[in-house]
């Protein structure tokens, strides 16, 4: 379970940031950089919070509703556009970024998820398997999760019949069936093999 021992060895003001959206063929990638503060986290957040993909869909939407409550939270986004334009790997870097800055605050230290750090103006620390180690690390997990999952809902409205609101754009036999006979969407990465495939010469 993720705790809060880095934060506290760290001291100060510490931002946890993860990103949600690497691996789909359509949308956008998310990050969130949460601070939180350990006097004001409530036990159920503190007994409940995990990495992302280890929790229920009901409770991880519990929880991205508690975390802003006792925490700030930033978020920041790249488009696809952006997305074919950078490479996914520079765009969740981006992505990372706009994160920490939408804090609006100076952060002492930032705690990422993975083993590739986004430049910040302040000092970073790679933690791997972050989301299952730091809570704040955790915290960000969550509610770019949730905040991700509800936008490719939305786009599935517009966009019916290839599954968004269940597979949140990720590469499902469902989706893949329906991008060959559908074919690409706006919202799909041109520059993902399985969706290049089906562009228009």
């Amino acid at each position: 379970m993720p705790d809060l021992s880095r934060e506290a060895a760290l001291g100060g003001v510490v931002c946890g940031i993860d990103e949600v959206g690497r691996g789909p063929l359509a949308g956008p990638v998310i990050a969130a950089a949460v601070i939180l503060d350990p006097t004001r986290l409530p036990a159920r957040l503190l007994e409940r919070l995990d990495d992302s993909k280890a929790l229920s869909k009901r409770l991880r939407e519990e929880l991205a509703e508690l975390v802003p409550e006792t925490a700030r939270v930033g978020f920041g986004e790249c488009s696809v556009d952006e997305i074919d334009r950078l490479n996914i790997l520079q765009a969740t870097l981006q992505a990372m970024r706009r994160a920490h800055d939408s804090l609006g605050v100076v952060c002492g230290h930032a705690l990422v998820d993975g083993n590739r750090p986004p430049r910040l103006p302040c000092p970073v620390t790679c933690v791997v398997k972050g989301d299952s180690l730091s809570l704040s690390i955790a915290a960000a997990s969550v509610v770019a999760k949730v905040r991700r999952d509800a936008l490719m809902a939305e786009l599935a409205l517009a966009h019916p019949g290839y599954g968004w609101e269940r597979n949140a754009g990720y590469g499902t036999p469902e989706h893949l069936e329906a991008l060959k006979r559908l074919g690409p969407t706006p919202h799909h990465r041109r520059s993902f093999a399985p969706v290049a495939q089906y562009m228009p010469p």
